[in-house]
């Protein structure tokens, strides 16, 4: 593996990590929050609109681009960061959750899926091998080994998927010919603690240049949820980042970087804004509610994105009322900002020490209250 992909703690305060992660696209600045673009694009946004939000890193999915356009048309045409105009890290899943979750008919054996496109009902097939010589051809920064995830309540299945998790994490290491992308392990085992534990130990044992706990955030509780990060951030080395699949609230962000998570990654924020919904650092906002049709505040005092410091309120609901789709553009600048904002906060706190009265304060305040702004929250 290329020194390029070296990981450098910064500091470090209880569980909580700052860190470097370095790629041929830049620096990973962790701990970091990945908007996800599933077809080469984040949602409603160009590139230099992403920019725009303070986004280091994007995912990319695997199992989309594979069935539509192609990774040997990606290939093709230069890759992923050319071919979607995005030049800085970029984040490819293995396609696993999606075949299990999205595929119309699937038969998983020892040696890999067997599956129905959503799209077409086309028949598919995807192995560990294969997993991996897609994501060379759509040519991210990191890449993830082809895992399965099972329900998180169904202990038996769970641990088949974990062992069949790991025998295909070794295939993957045997696959990958790129020395140019970061190629992370995935733990798996549901909410039982042992088999979490079991996972974390073999997946560390391989010596990914980095690591990722999937199978959260699919039905489980939180605190369970919470729980297994626990269990897992305690075996995972030190000094190779981690990765949470899947999870990105403001409240998750700042709980799984209080256990050691530095990389996080979620279709919430782009989804929320489709649906006319606006994170704030007091709680979500609706903002198809008829008492904003007069308000001239931006969606959030005190935030410097380009939504609060050019809209009101007021013209944003206009244009959700009027379905003109630059609402979802104008909410999805605005979400993506404040998780980048908030990451950046949670960052500085590490690095100054202070991050457990940041989290503290932060947390109490989690929920609409008048009066509490952005700038009182984050200062």
């Amino acid at each position: 593996m290329s020194k390029s992909f070296e990981f450098d703690l910064i500091n470090k305060e209880n569980d909580a990590r700052a860190g470097e992660f370095n790629t041929p696209h830049g620096k990973i600045f962790t701990p970091t929050f990945a908007p996800v673009g599933t077809q080469a694009t984040v949602k409603t946004l160009t590139p230099a609109q992403l920019e725009s939000t303070g986004a280091n890193l994007i995912l990319a999915n695997t199992y989309h681009l594979y069935l539509r356009p192609g990774a040997e048309l990606i290939s093709e045409m230069g890759g992923l960061h050319e071919f979607m105009q995005w030049k800085k890290p970029i984040l490819t899943d293995s396609g696993g959750f999606q075949v299990f979750s999205l595929s119309e008919m699937r038969k998983i054996d020892q040696d890999g899926v067997t599956f129905r496109s959503h799209i077409d009902g086309s028949k598919h097939r995807f192995t560990p091998e294969k997993a991996i010589q897609i994501q060379e051809n759509l040519g991210a920064n990191i890449i993830m080994a082809f895992d399965e995830c099972s329900s998180p309540y169904d202990e038996s299945y769970s641990k088949q998927a974990m062992e069949r998790t790991h025998q295909w994490a070794v295939r993957c290491q045997n696959a990958q010919v790129r020395d140019d992308q970061a190629l992370f392990g995935i733990v798996q085992g549901g909410v039982f603690p042992e088999l979490r534990k079991k996972s974390a130990e073999f997946i560390s044992s391989l010596d990914f240049p980095g690591n990722a706990i999937g199978g959260l955030s699919v039905g489980e509780t939180k605190k369970e949820m919470y729980q297994i990060i626990d269990v897992v951030n305690h075996i995972l080395p030190e000094d190779k980042p981690r990765y949470l699949m899947g999870v990105g609230t403001p409240e998750d962000l700042i709980y799984g970087v209080q256990r050691g998570i530095d990389i996080f990654d979620c279709v919430l924020a782009t989804r929320l804004a489709r649906h006319s919904a606006a994170l704030t650092n007091i709680g979500r906002m609706n903002l198809m509610n008829s008492k904003y049709s007069r308000d001239s505040e931006p969606i959030e005092q005190g935030c410097s994105c380009y939504t609060c410091q050019t809209f009101s309120r007021a013209y944003i609901r206009h244009l959700i009322m009027a379905k003109e789709t630059l609402s979802g553009t104008l909410i999805s600048i605005h979400n993506i900002h404040m998780l980048q904002s908030l990451m950046e906060h949670i960052r500085n706190s590490i690095l100054e020490n202070r991050f457990e009265k940041f989290a503290k304060a932060y947390l109490e305040n989690y929920e609409y209250k008048p009066g509490i702004t952005a700038d009182k929250i984050l200062s």
